[in-house]
């Protein structure tokens, strides 16, 4: 049984403040644990807001993703002050801002955002990786038709992505990679599957050579 996620904190500032948000601003979110972040993520953030013709690419750090273990997550603080660290980028944001509102599932983050910042156009990214299990999310349907959504290519996930359950049940609201600029004006469901530049890296790959580099008590 997968451990139960960490209590909501409360608020704290620097942490859980939201980025600021012009009308009419074309704005990627990219969601995920970030534990740690590494160069992989990087690469899909700036790539996707070159490529998806963004004004900003936003990092949700989540409190911790239902479907994955708990017992390695690190404090969300520190997620976000690395992750923050690894971009580096004027138009790149970092916020764990669900943690506050005790939101554990994709779809209440981006209905939420949707009625926050109404005026702004979303675009909710995610790996090939996250594509092949998306049928499992919590109302997954319901996320495609909040906002547009670009997948980024993974290594040794091409295929699986492309013809797993959702790809299959939204096969019909696929624009071509060329079309990519225009996603974010589009009306959802609407979806792109970016090809282009990968890193190997991955969080628990690096939490795996963490710990084999630590000592025993």
């Amino acid at each position: 049984m997968t451990p139960a996620p960490p209590p909501a904190p409360p608020p704290s500032p620097g942490v859980t403040d939201l980025p600021v948000a012009a009308p009419g601003m074309r704005i990627g979110l990219f969601g995920g644990s970030f534990n740690p972040a590494h160069e992989g993520h990087v690469l899909v953030a700036r790539q996707c807001l070159k490529r998806l013709a963004l004004d900003a690419v936003w990092l949700l750090v989540s409190p911790g993703n239902p479907l994955k273990d708990h017992t390695e997550l690190a404090p969300l603080e520190q997620r976000v002050a690395a992750t923050r660290r690894l971009m580096d980028h004027p138009r790149i944001e970092v916020t764990g801002f669900e943690a506050a509102h005790g939101f554990r599932y994709t779809f209440d983050t981006l209905s939420f955002l949707r009625e926050a910042f109404a005026a702004t156009r979303f675009v909710w990214i995610m790996g090939a990786d996250n594509l092949v299990r998306f049928h499992e999310w919590e109302r997954w349907r319901d996320i495609a038709g909040l906002m547009p959504m670009a997948v980024y290519v993974r290594p040794g996930s091409a295929l699986r992505a492309t013809s797993s359950p959702a790809a299959t049940a939204l096969r019909h609201y696929r624009i071509p990679e060329e079309a990519a600029e225009t996603l974010a004006g589009r009306e959802p469901p609407a979806w792109v599957y970016l090809h282009g530049m990968t890193s190997g890296q991955s969080s628990s790959a690096i939490r795996a050579r963490r710990r084999a580099a630590t000592p025993p008590a």
